[in-house]
């Protein structure tokens, strides 16, 4: 299948504990340019996300958004710091040795020093964050693949179109070409004529300028390997996957055989047929610039 680079893909999980939304959209680009916007919560799994979303994209610039809700209360656990509470005790110790007084440190009141027990964020079980997160952004990947696919077999369509156009002008530029040759022998048979007073010709001088004409406007090689082009556009088309590049410098090459044609061109309709292929391969690499 045919893929634009242009999408747009959006899913949504929504639980009794958390929402988790990723929205994706995507313009033309050579390469694949990802921007990716998400909580500092997520920041972890950035270069996971990229790895597996370059399993749903080859190129275009995508911007990536993710956003998190937490409905659950603030998740937090007690920290007991033993080595502190030991130097608490330590310098009781001492202070009762040092001021003959007694230590009636109770734990309840060790408890209340400085730092014995904080309270903290839990830990996230990052696993079970993994899992969460590359759920939503495949299911979003998913519908922006499905996006570009609609997007592209409209694109295919109407460059199908387009090459069967460009067809039936390379047929009648061949049909045509001959029939230039004959005009062309039939006019210098008559100038010689009437130069030479109606005096037997030369069959072979005649000849061999008329080789000499058709050496110059022939476009045989162009027109052959201009269909050549197009078939293997088609080909390319049905075939499907990521052939952007390739039907761009396809369509380059189209373009320098048509410029070849309309410049060994001596026929008016020749001419405009070139210049309506010019015109028409223009299109095509307009168009080819939205394809993956």
């Amino acid at each position: 299948m045919i893929r634009s680079m242009t999408g747009f893909g959006r899913w949504e999980t929504v639980t009794e504990e958390y929402r988790i939304s990723v929205e994706m959209k995507a313009v033309n680009h050579r390469y694949l340019d990802m921007g990716i916007k998400m909580p500092r919560k997520f920041n972890l799994f950035e270069a996971a996300v990229r790895n597996l979303l370059k399993h749903y994209i080859q190129r275009g610039k995508v911007d990536v958004y993710i956003a998190y809700e937490d409905y659950t209360e603030e998740k937090l656990c007690l920290k007991y710091n033993s080595s502190l509470a030991s130097e608490y005790m330590d310098y009781f110790q001492k202070m009762q040795e040092r001021f003959g007084i007694e230590n009636d440190v109770k734990v309840s009141v060790l408890a209340r020093m400085p730092e014995v027990l904080t309270m903290a964020q839990a830990p996230e079980d990052e696993e079970q964050m993994w899992k969460q997160l590359s759920q939503v952004v495949e299911e979003a990947a998913k519908h922006f693949v499905e996006s570009r696919v609609q997007e592209g077999e409209k694109l295919k369509a109407d460059l199908l179109g387009k090459l069967d156009y460009m067809e039936s002008l390379v047929d009648f530029i061949e049909a045509r070409s001959p029939e230039i040759l004959k005009e062309y022998r039939a006019r210098l048979e008559d100038k010689v004529r009437e130069l030479l007073d109606n005096t037997a010709l030369d069959e072979a001088r005649i000849a061999a300028e008329v080789v000499i004409y058709a050496d110059k406007i022939c476009v045989d090689e162009e027109t052959v390997r201009l269909r050549s082009h197009i078939n293997a556009t088609r080909t390319e088309l049905n075939k499907g996957g990521s052939v952007g590049r390739k039907l761009d410098f396809i369509a380059q090459e189209m373009n320098r055989e048509s410029n070849t044609i309309l410049s060994k061109s001596t026929s008016l309709d020749i001419s405009q047929r070139a210049i309506a292929l010019k015109t028409e391969i223009e299109k095509v690499r307009e168009q080819i610039q939205n394809i993956e």
